[in-house]
């Protein structure tokens, strides 16, 4: 069954809208975090595949995108593919009918919590995936439902992980390296007061004793 729905701008992240489900599940939290997570990702990677499902754990994470919005929804393992993006098409419609001319100038997150409503009314329809009704739109050709990309969500975001790593990484070594050319300089200073000081001290011991033996002779 539908477990979580989210609705995102594509160009930054940004959530527009979430099923605000009543059972209040903590562990679906964590799913909803990678969900955010995976909204990044493809705000600052290339441009995304249209369609594509996640495996995570017990659950999939299906989304699609359309007009630079992304609907995504986590469903059990076992919910068919075919609903889950049925379900996700017909969001999408009722979103981009009310919604598609405010996307862009939204500047807070959940600027359309409202679709709720509209969210919770059609995950009843898809809960039970024996209704005729389901069972009709299994039997729909769904546009290449089959063809869709599946992965393995912890590979897809510890990718950007490894990425955010190296770069802080190479951002720590810059630093540290600055930090060691000062402490070079600071030492090669050192070395050089240490070398000359005393033929400085010798030299200016010679001076005073010359002028003390013009002035007093």
């Amino acid at each position: 069954m539908v477990k979580l729905t989210l609705i995102a701008r594509v160009t930054d992240g940004l959530p527009l809208a979430e099923g605000l489900d009543t059972d209040k599940n903590q562990d679906l939290e964590y799913y909803k975090q990678q969900a955010k997570n995976l909204f990044k990702k493809i705000s600052q990677g290339p441009t995304p595949p249209s369609r594509a499902s996640y495996e995570s754990g017990p659950y999939f994470l299906h989304y699609l995108i359309e007009a630079g919005v992304c609907y995504l929804t986590l469903c059990d393992r076992g919910y068919p593919k075919k609903l889950a993006y049925q379900y996700l098409e017909d969001l999408q419609k009722e979103f981009h009918s009310l919604n598609h001319s405010e996307v862009a100038a939204a500047a807070r997150p959940y600027a359309f919590i409202k679709f709720d409503t509209f969210i919770q009314k059609t995950k009843r329809l898809y809960l039970d995936t024996r209704t005729q009704r389901n069972l009709n739109k299994m039997n729909e050709e769904l546009a290449e439902v089959q063809q869709i990309m599946t992965r393995n969500i912890q590979e897809v975001l510890g990718q950007g992980e490894k990425l955010e790593n190296v770069v802080r990484m190479s951002s720590n070594l810059t630093e540290e390296s600055k930090k060691y050319a000062g402490r070079a300089k600071d030492l090669s200073r050192q070395a050089l007061i240490r070398k000359y000081l005393p033929f400085a001290v010798v030299l200016g011991l010679v001076l005073l004793v010359t002028l003390l033996r013009y002035y007093v002779f």
